[in-house]
């Protein structure tokens, strides 16, 4: 198979369409473009979330705790826990396991979330360190924003910067690469896209002012998250190309790499 994410059809064939419902306390469940599943607990809903950390290796600590705490975000709720599971190669050095704890440590403190368990092994099934963290926030059971809520005559919304993630990533990840590109001082930019990946306080400030839907930008881009909305919420969208705000960095790196930045 293809590396990378099953694609939304393979993904519906292979598993969504196998989950079955069989409780009243779950009130959101998994579907294309919902990346959180909810509990109701009293008047609170629990928000719960899992993504891995593959692709990406110097700042793959801060990432694993960005990309689970801005899904539940994406609900309205505010993250409050974090498991983390890590399973490292046997030939990794006991500097960089305790490197990727400390940035997910400091990223989790930057957001006022506990990490309180998990898993870490070494292991050789792996050949480079997978990192999977899971996310529990809450929100009042009244006031969840759901990915699917999304109506005909919505505004579209987006925050931020396509290609955040992404642009981040190859910077630090491919140095030599992105000197040839770029100058030193964009160069710089492009590595402190990493501070401002959460989007903790959107999605806290969208659910008070009524979003009817939310979803946070991750592997296929803007396009590919807007699809998504649009397919759980089953309508359809129109899109202005040219209002979608993207870097000047992004694009020279986009342009340079043959990549889309908008996917």
């Amino acid at each position: 198979m293809k590396i990378g994410k099953l694609t939304s059809e393979e993904l519906d064939k292979l598993i969504l369409s196998n989950i079955k419902a069989y409780r009243n306390d779950v009130v959101l469940r998994p579907g294309i473009g919902i990346d959180c599943g909810g509990v109701q607990i009293g008047d609170d809903v629990c928000m719960l979330s899992s993504d891995p950390i593959t692709a990406a290796s110097k700042d793959a600590g801060k990432l694993a705790v960005h990309v689970s705490c801005n899904d539940v975000a994406a609900t309205g709720a505010e993250p409050i826990a974090l498991l983390v599971t890590m399973l490292i190669p046997p030939e990794t050095e006991m500097e960089s396991i305790k490197e990727l704890f400390t940035q997910m440590q400091t990223t989790a403190g930057e957001l006022n979330v506990e990490i309180i368990g998990g898993h870490t092994e070494i292991t050789d099934a792996v050949t480079k360190t997978v990192i999977c963290t899971t996310v529990m926030g809450k929100v009042k059971k009244d006031k969840f924003v759901s990915g699917s809520g999304a109506q005909t005559g919505d505004s579209i919304i987006m925050t931020k910067f396509a290609a955040m993630e992404g642009t981040s990533i190859i910077a630090a990840d491919f140095p030599e690469k992105t000197a040839e590109i770029l100058t030193k001082e964009e160069a710089i930019r492009c590595l402190s896209l990493s501070d401002r990946l959460s989007v903790v306080n959107e999605g806290r400030i969208a659910g008070e002012m009524g979003a009817t839907s939310m979803h946070d930008v991750t592997e296929g881009g803007i396009l590919q998250a807007v699809w998504e909305v649009c397919s759980a919420s089953q309508c359809g969208a129109v899109i202005n190309i040219d209002k979608i705000p993207v870097l000047d960095e992004t694009k020279k790196l986009c342009e340079a790499l043959d990549i889309n930045p908008l996917r």
